[in-house]
């Protein structure tokens, strides 16, 4: 546009001279780009707000926080898998310093998936809005006016009643568009026409899909926000009370105290659990099955009730998933004097599908011969079915068909009365010695249900007593649950009526018969957002009815087949 203007300068006024053409010529100052002005803030902050709210926006930064979540589903999360994350800490100590930068072992706390998850909230919110208004603008506004040539529309029929009135044709069409659902507007007189619009549903439907999007994207935000999630190991026989000390593990929400717990408690009275036993499929759990006794408040009424896998107890909102099982050996420590040191079940976590389980057996209290305090120790594995070949201790089937209990024994200092917590699945062996055999080797033995292990030098002993199993709950709440779910129902119903409703649009024109006698030429014709093969089909179900209601005593004048669009 410079450069014709310059042009248009010079042919204008042939007595300039280029000293006085060079400063148009010159290149762009700091307020102008080339084609115009260059943007100031405003113009940019219109720009950023415009590009944010667009629907590709939208999808692109729907796309983002998909793959952003991706992490969060390969990596142990701290919150939610501590055992796993520190495992993996472990195992990859370089990998670990890098997503550690990263935010990787927590991802949805992170400051980039935020960022993504805020960007796309307002890009949403920017986008249904004006679109909201909009949509009830369109409600309100009549059905657009009749074009001037209906046959340049894609679907098109014509014909002439030489017995009909205008306006009797009018009136007719009118009546049967209003029938068929369509809202109408009419024009009378000589050249009139009547203007009907269908299928408002659609652009509703995917508003009401955006909508739910929204609401599950806040859903999640609130749970996120205000939930709590905890992992509690349940022993058979023993039970859980609903406070923050009692778990295990516990992962509040953001904004979330943990104080305000819903006040029930519940006590794991036996566990069911079944496996194939042949097949393809042989180990495979087949049934899990938690017997629970809960009650409600203080003092409640205990219930029974079951537990099984995606089939929680729900108390008021707070739900309790079985999550996990195990084996916990029932074992008896004794000192140096004889004296019981421990005894009860003990957990021992699975490591495997075939439940080859590690764990320790801590006896913070015990006396070697001589009556001096001597703490005991004992790490090792539990087999369910066990099978030792090349590679070592295994476990060859999860059901306790043939179990052994293999420990190695420690004894000194395990820290256990240092006042520092420790783990109760670790033992700390720094400052320990292990037993050994009289060649050095260090003291070890498998143990079947009933055998005891006598440790060397008159230390003390261990016997395997029998089995008994634990079940690991998750207790969950989530104060958006309810908005989820009706937000992904009403995702569907929207995008359902978004895809099957048409939103479509017919004209119907008579004008007075210019030939020779009386009569009336009537057009009809359709427009379609989209492309689909109904819409002539439904202009020639409205042709067909409008000329069995107009009267005509002659053949048509012209073809009432659709016309090609010229």
């Amino acid at each position: 546009m410079g450069s014709a203007t310059r042009g248009k300068d010079r042919d204008a006024d042939p007595g300039t001279t280029p000293e006085e053409l060079e400063p148009t010529s010159a290149p762009a100052g700091p307020d102008t780009l080339t084609g115009g002005p260059r943007l100031g803030p405003a113009g940019w902050l219109r720009w950023l707000w415009r590009t944010l709210t667009s629907m590709r926006t939208a999808l692109v930064l729907l796309l983002l926080l998909a793959l952003a979540a991706v992490p969060g589903s390969l990596v142990p999360q701290e919150g939610r898998q501590p055992a796993q994350a520190a495992d993996f800490r472990k195992n990859n100590p370089d990998l670990s310093k890098v997503l550690d930068r990263l935010g990787f072992f927590d991802v949805f706390a992170s400051p980039w998936f935020a960022a993504v998850y805020l960007l796309l909230f307002v890009s949403l919110a920017g986008c249904i809005v004006p679109r909201c208004w909009h949509y009830v603008r369109a409600l309100r506004a009549r059905p657009p006016a009749a074009p001037r040539v209906l046959a340049r529309m894609p679907e098109h029929v014509r014909w002439t009643a030489p017995a009909a009135d205008a306006g009797e044709a009018l009136s007719a069409a009118a009546e049967v568009l209003r029938r068929r659902r369509f809202r109408i507007a009419t024009r009378p007189g000589a050249d009139g026409w009547v203007a009907a619009e269908k299928g408002y549903l659609r652009e509703a439907g995917n508003l009401v899909f955006h909508l739910a999007l929204f609401g599950l994207l806040a859903a999640l935000a609130i749970g996120s926000l205000f939930g709590t999630t905890g992992q509690k190991l349940v022993l058979q026989g023993d039970g859980f009370t609903n406070t923050r000390t009692q778990y295990d593990d516990f992962t509040p929400g953001t904004l979330a105290n943990g104080d305000d717990l819903e006040p029930f408690s519940f006590r794991l009275k036996g566990f069911h659990a079944a496996y194939q036993r042949t097949g393809p499929q042989r180990g495979t759990p087949s049934a899990f099955e938690a017997r629970i006794a809960y009650s409600e408040g203080d003092g409640g009424t205990p219930r029974d009730a079951r537990v099984e896998v995606n089939k929680p107890l729900d108390v008021n909102g707070t739900k309790v998933f079985l999550v996990s099982h195990g084996y916990a050996p029932v074992v008896t420590v004794r000192d140096g004097k004889g004296n019981v040191a421990w005894k009860g079940p003990v957990a021992f976590l699975p490591q495997d599908n075939n439940l080859r389980s590690v764990g320790v057996i801590k006896a913070p209290d015990a006396v070697d011969a001589q009556g001096r305090p001597d703490q005991l120790g004992f790490t090792g594995l539990f087999l369910p079915t066990v099978q030792l070949d090349a590679n070592g201790w295994a476990s060859t089937f999860p059901a306790p068909d043939d179990p052994v209990l293999v420990l190695t024994a420690y004894h000194g200092d395990l820290g256990l009365n240092s006042g520092i917590p420790q783990n109760v699945y670790q033992l700390d062996t720094k400052r320990a010695t292990q037993f050994r055999n009289g060649d050095g080797t260090p003291f070890a033995k498998a143990l079947r249900p009933g055998d005891r292990m006598t440790l060397p030098n008159g230390a003390g002993s261990l016997s395997f007593d029998g089995i008994q199993q634990w079940a690991g709950f998750q207790v969950a709440r989530n104060p958006s649950n309810g908005t989820a779910l009706w937000s992904s129902v009403a995702m569907g119903a929207g995008l359902c009526v978004s895809l099957f409703v048409r939103r479509r649009r017919v004209w119907v024109r008579v004008r007075p018969h210019t030939g020779s006698g009386a009569g009336a030429e009537i057009e009809v014709a359709g427009l379609e957002r989209g492309s689909s093969d109904r819409l002539g089909e439904e202009v020639g179900d409205i042709a067909a009815e409008l000329r069995a209601r107009i009267p005509e005593t002659s053949q048509d004048t012209s073809d009432s087949r659709p016309e090609e669009r010229p």
